[in-house]
């Protein structure tokens, strides 16, 4: 019996790995991906000091650069493992990149996705011909029930990010970048699994070695700069963040070889920096993203680097309207531009007009008022007043409350 195949390392793997893996992944992509957009800043610019441009693959078929991977991944089975269909745990973009592939290359697939997933992403991947399974309240259950599918069925199991194939799909993006932009000096790009990462900088170093590639992670799920400190890939104890589609506690072992390689350095931001980056992107540029897909621009402020060529991803655009909504509010009033406070006044005639009147004189434009007499328990000759008006920032509602107090009212900040 001939001596069974050896499997090679991680490091074997990414010393294997060259630019013309990436060239090949980009020519099973043509007619499938599209070659999305580099926009140029002059917003995000004058916040980095550096000539911005954004890579929008907010706007790619499916709405997220995974797409890119998965096609790239199951195109390249053989005939007996097409047969045998494939399988993935994913709440999101990886489940559409993969049913979307999967239905166009005539391939069986399942998604196990969280039961607490939002419906609108449940009915998007079914919609593309995938078979969804709800299972579990996280990530973890249902990719735990999804290795249990694959044992059981014997489907092939697309991974989002710790696979070769899929990692040199993502990796298609650079050479786009480059491309368009020949004198870039760095790319920033989003950190979770680190696939996307790993793709991005084995491409741009194996094209031109003098391009900067930064990862960027949410402070509250920073797995690949943990994995890189520590140098093994280590399971926060949890990841709790506005960018859900980075919200993973434990790197790739393979994405973690290959960022060590060819990773220049990784910035975290906050869940502040994060929604104000949304907002900014929503404002100045009319583009939608999601949490996960804003990262690079939270970063740009803590850039080393000035005067030079900067290309921010803009990784993902899928983002339901009613977190957008919350978002963009957490946004506001971090930036001082909505405030709310209440008020107790003597239950009597004109108080209500009185307050109305000091708000007019700051130039406070009332968005939400609430007068409740039942709301005070210890007195029945006063009402509360909750007020919550439009502001220009933090020296605006210093004035306003400086404004009530001269007249009298005291005030209890709510936001």
């Amino acid at each position: 019996m001939g001596e069974e195949q050896r499997v090679q390392t991680d490091e074997e793997v990414v010393a294997s790995t060259g630019i013309s893996d990436i060239y090949a992944a980009a020519k099973r992509l043509e007619g499938i991906v599209r070659k999305t957009p580099l926009v140029h800043s002059e917003f995000f610019s004058d916040i980095a000091g550096n000539a911005t441009y954004l890579k929008l693959e907010n706007l790619q078929t499916t709405g997220a650069f995974k797409l890119r991977g998965a096609y790239n991944r199951i195109s390249m089975l053989t005939e007996e493992e097409r047969a045998r269909g494939v399988i993935t745990a994913s709440a999101g973009n990886h489940a559409q990149g993969v049913a979307y592939a999967s239905q166009k290359l005539g391939v069986k697939a399942v998604i196990c996705m969280p039961a607490t997933t939002p419906i609108l992403k449940v009915e998007a991947t079914r919609a593309l011909g995938a078979t969804v399974i709800l299972h579990g309240n996280g990530f973890d259950d249902a990719y735990a029930h999804s290795l249990e599918l694959q044992k059981e069925k014997g489907y092939v199991y697309i991974h989002p990010f710790n696979d070769r194939n899929v990692i040199v799909g993502q990796g298609t993006i650079a050479l786009e970048v480059i491309d368009a932009l020949k004198d870039v000096d760095a790319i920033l790009v989003p950190v979770g699994g680190g696939g996307l990462a790993s793709g991005i900088a084995l491409a741009v170093k194996l094209v031109n070695p003098q391009v900067k590639v930064i990862g960027v992670e949410p402070e509250n799920a920073a797995c690949m700069k943990a994995a890189l400190s520590c140098g093994r890939a280590i399971t926060l104890p949890s990841a709790d963040t506005v960018a859900d589609g980075c919200a993973v506690r434990t790197a790739g072992n393979l994405t973690l070889e290959f960022c060590r390689r060819y990773l220049d350095e990784i910035i975290t931001v906050s869940e502040m920096e994060i929604m104000s980056a949304l907002l900014s992107l929503i404002e100045k540029h009319k583009f939608i993203a999601e949490g996960a897909g804003v990262l690079s621009l939270a970063a740009l402020g803590k850039l080393r680097m000035k005067d030079k060529k900067i290309a921010v991803l803009v990784s993902g655009g899928n983002i339901d309207i009613s977190t957008i909504s919350a978002l963009i509010s957490k946004a506001l009033i971090s930036r001082g531009r909505v405030f709310r406070f209440s008020v107790q006044l003597p239950d009597k005639p004109g108080q209500l007009l009185t307050v109305a009147q000091i708000l007019t004189d700051q130039d406070a434009n009332v968005i939400r008022l609430d007068h409740d007499q039942t709301m005070v328990t210890d007195s029945f000759q006063k009402v509360q007043l909750t007020v919550t008006v439009e502001t220009h920032g933090q020296e605006h509602i210093d004035r306003i409350v400086c404004a009530l107090a001269a007249n009298g009212f005291e005030i209890n900040k709510i936001y």
